[in-house]
């Protein structure tokens, strides 16, 4: 129903962000990483919004990017993965990093968030595995990120992952064989050796 809303800052508090637009001012429900690309109060914001309308209530959800509000909607068609649940997820981590997770399959990173189990973080690998790429990964950092919040152990992942689909192995091959050895170095070179050998047995 809402694109976005654009407006003064008025209010940020935790979890939640009030701008006024046209005179009314909007509460929206946001996740840590929004709040912090919030400016000060009196600055100009856009907001990208979802609106979720229960028997009991409606709620209005605000994203510093389209990048985020679309993962925001990836995240509560999983099933048990609620709109809190999803805001949590994704102020835990960088959206780069949250991407490169779901990835790579990696349910410990996943776990870590609040409100997220094994077996939500299992699902929400499973289920959206396929709508995340590669590109969604190298793209830049979202606006919702501190500057320096991308660990540069994603950029090796990915340099090792990209190594070995130019070898021809497919991005699930290279997905697996790189999730299996990523904890064992943070170079790329060495990545796809490690992933080579374990490919091969060895």
């Amino acid at each position: 129903m809402y694109a976005f809303i654009e407006g003064e800052v008025c209010e940020k508090a935790a979890g939640t962000l009030v701008l006024m637009a046209a005179g009314v001012g909007w509460q929206l429900n946001c996740s840590n990483n929004t709040l912090q690309a919030a400016p000060a109060q009196g600055e100009t914001m856009r907001c990208y919004t979802v609106l979720n309308v229960r028997d009991d209530a409606m709620e209005l959800f605000g994203f510093a990017t389209k990048e985020e509000k679309q993962m925001f909607l990836q995240l509560t068609s999983v099933s048990g993965v609620g709109s809190k649940t999803a805001l949590g997820l994704l102020g835990a981590m960088p959206l780069r990093d949250l991407n490169l997770a779901i990835l790579l399959g990696d349910v410990n990173a996943l776990s870590r968030a609040p409100g997220i189990g094994k077996k939500t973080a299992q699902r929400i690998a499973l289920e959206l595995k396929e709508k995340v790429t590669q590109a969604d990964v190298s793209a830049r950092a979202d606006a919702g990120s501190a500057p320096a919040a991308v660990p540069e152990q994603a950029d090796h992942v990915m340099e090792a992952m990209e190594a070995l689909t130019a070898l021809g192995y497919s991005a699930l091959e290279a997905r697996n064989a790189i999730a299996a050895v990523r904890d064992q170095s943070d170079k790329p070179e060495e990545l796809i050796r490690l992933a080579l050998r374990s490919m091969a047995g060895m």
